[in-house]
């Protein structure tokens, strides 16, 4: 434990080379900053840079995080998903809520963090998890995308990488993809971490959250902005580049719209 730390919430970033889809991704350049590097700047705009902390198990990646005043921790290489990763800095770290922010969130919306930062502080035992609507058919049939099976109160019932809800005719009528951030109470954390193996329905559809459903938690979903692009594959980081600079372009419009509009 670090002594002296306030109880004040904590972000953390899991963030391991291993991927099976994507070797080295958090490593991957975007814009001239490694994807590691984006995530942790958008987490800063949440938080002080003091309670934002990389999770990681490979010394390549805390190179990098050292090389740009990125605070890190080093992890076990056992850790069977982010969120056991998350749970082992918690053990060092002091906190109110602890916010699991993926690495692989390059767009993550800083006000959608806050949004379920504010929905974890007043409630800070319960789990929540960020959803936002699906608007194509082709993410709703990708295996990739986690669909969110939840409740009209907001609880969560299922999580999946199946296309659903479905109908008797195979068709896309709308759903809800998981987005990458969470809150965790520690004791949360601990019951998670406390099971030796992924569950059966986790193992299966390799979606960690559905590990708290298995062991009873009660999961709460907050709906977030369209913002996020979740980097699954290589061809994704192509994807976030042409939104970044497609925003970029916005934002110039937008300035030049403002200074027109003050010209006498």
């Amino acid at each position: 434990m670090h002594l002296g730390i306030t109880m004040e919430p904590l972000i953390i970033i899991p963030a391991r080379y291993r991927s099976s889809r994507f070797p080295g991704k958090p490593l991957a350049m975007i814009e001239g900053k490694p994807m590691i590097h984006w995530v942790w700047e958008i987490c800063t705009r949440v938080l002080h840079s003091d309670r934002v902390i990389v999770a990681t198990d490979d010394k390549r990646i805390a190179d990098v995080c050292r090389e740009r005043g990125i605070k890190y921790e080093m992890t076990s290489a056992d850790c069977k998903t982010g969120t056991d990763r998350v749970a082992e800095v918690a053990q060092r770290y002091a906190a109110s809520v602890y916010i699991n922010v993926q690495g692989d969130e390059p767009m993550m919306n800083p006000e959608d963090i806050s949004k379920v930062l504010e929905a974890a502080l007043e409630s800070p035992d319960h789990i929540y998890n960020g959803m936002c609507p699906i608007l194509s058919e082709d993410e709703f049939r990708s295996k990739s995308v986690p669909k969110i099976l939840s409740s009209p109160d907001g609880r969560l019932l299922y999580a999946t990488r199946a296309p659903a809800p479905g109908n008797k005719e195979g068709t896309f009528e709308g759903a809800y993809k998981q987005v990458c951030v969470y809150s965790f109470s520690r004791a949360c954390l601990d019951a998670f971490t406390a099971q030796q193996e992924k569950t059966p329905l986790e193992k299966i559809e390799d979606i960690e959250i559905l590990r708290f459903l298995e062991l009873g938690f009660e999961v709460r979903m907050v709906e977030v902005s369209q913002a996020s692009i979740a980097v699954d594959h290589p061809e994704d980081v192509s994807r976030v580049v042409a939104a970044m600079r497609k925003d970029r372009q916005s934002e110039e419009l937008r300035g030049h719209s403002q200074v027109t509009a003050r010209e006498p």
